[in-house]
């Protein structure tokens, strides 16, 4: 089993992105689950929503607490939740930012993971290029996808657009495009 933990603040789309993730799985013919964990629920409070992937059915129901990657869609708490906790020590990382992990203050626990396996993607900046709002769950999954290999741009880009029909789909679809191309080239 594959599990991922997605950290942010309401209003982000991080429950939205669990969604997408399960979704794109399902296209692939994988098994997945998608779920939230709200404290106050309010835009701005942290929010965390988890996501599993695996090849038979998932029975497992409660938050993933050794999570094989993580999203970090809001770098502020980077410093205030532990968003590192349980991590894997050969597991992904991928920030919204577009500060290095230097500037982020976590350079040296980044350092212990392979290189590969981390990546910085301004998705907010792609979110605002593309979709014209500041929403960057759809970008961090394309970052996601990219180095992980956990999932295909395809499955991804077909997800959000069942989600998303139209421009607004479109729209996210070339911002997950441009941050998988980013994070690829990394």
């Amino acid at each position: 089993m594959f599990q991922i933990r997605i950290h942010g603040r309401g209003g982000q789309g991080v429950v939205t992105a669990a969604e997408l993730l399960s979704v794109a799985a399902f296209i692939e013919g994988t098994h997945a689950q998608a779920f939230p964990s709200f404290g106050s629920e309010r835009m701005g409070a942290p929010v965390v929503s988890f996501c599993r992937l695996d090849d038979k059915e998932i029975r497992l129901r409660e938050p993933i607490q050794e999570p094989d990657a993580l999203i970090i869609q809001d770098t502020t708490l980077l410093h205030s939740v532990d968003v590192f906790q349980g991590l894997k020590t050969d597991g992904f990382i991928v920030i919204n930012s577009t500060r290095t992990f230097v500037e982020l203050g976590i350079a040296d626990f980044i350092g212990k993971f392979p290189p590969h396996h981390v990546c910085i993607v301004g998705a907010t900046e792609l979110a605002m290029k593309h979709v014209q709002r500041p929403v960057p769950n759809a970008a961090l999954l394309g970052g996601f996808a990219a180095i992980s290999g956990r999932l295909h741009m395809n499955s991804v880009a077909e997800a959000i657009l069942e989600k998303f029909p139209g421009a607004v789909g479109e729209a996210n679809v070339a911002a997950a495009t441009e941050a998988f191309d980013i994070a690829k080239a990394a």
